[in-house]
């Protein structure tokens, strides 16, 4: 799972998380790691990924989390100049293997929106 910053949240899950999703996609092909499932949420995003033996759970993600930074601000956000300083995901990331329930964990992704909305919904109640 890979959160967003605070103050860039509402901007990519509105109106350009198919760009980021796209980005993330093409990097993920770079290096032959599978994005099985991925699901954009408002402050955070779900992945399955398939981490070929050679790299490190912790190379891959560094690696998506770094690149597609500068090229989200780059492609999508139109920054110009440096990006010293700027940041775009938050620090860290979660992290759990998948063994034998994989299949419940591509469900999950997969609802993602519909758990969050019927949690609100249980929250005002």
């Amino acid at each position: 799972m890979l959160s967003f910053s605070q103050n860039i949240a509402e901007i990519i899950y509105g109106s350009l998380r198919r760009e980021v999703g796209e980005i993330l996609r093409e990097l993920c092909r770079q290096k032959s790691i599978e994005l099985e499932e991925g699901k954009a949420m408002p402050d955070h995003i779900h992945m399955l990924l398939s981490v070929p033996p050679k790299y490190s759970i912790a190379m891959a993600i560094g690696y998506l989390k770094g690149k597609s930074a500068i090229r989200i601000h780059r492609q999508v956000l139109k920054t110009k100049g440096t990006l010293f300083g700027r940041s775009f995901w938050a620090r860290g990331y979660f992290v759990s293997t998948v063994g034998i329930d994989e299949v419940q964990i591509r469900q999950y992704i997969k609802e993602q929106e519909k758990l969050q909305k019927d949690q609100i919904e249980l929250d005002f109640d």
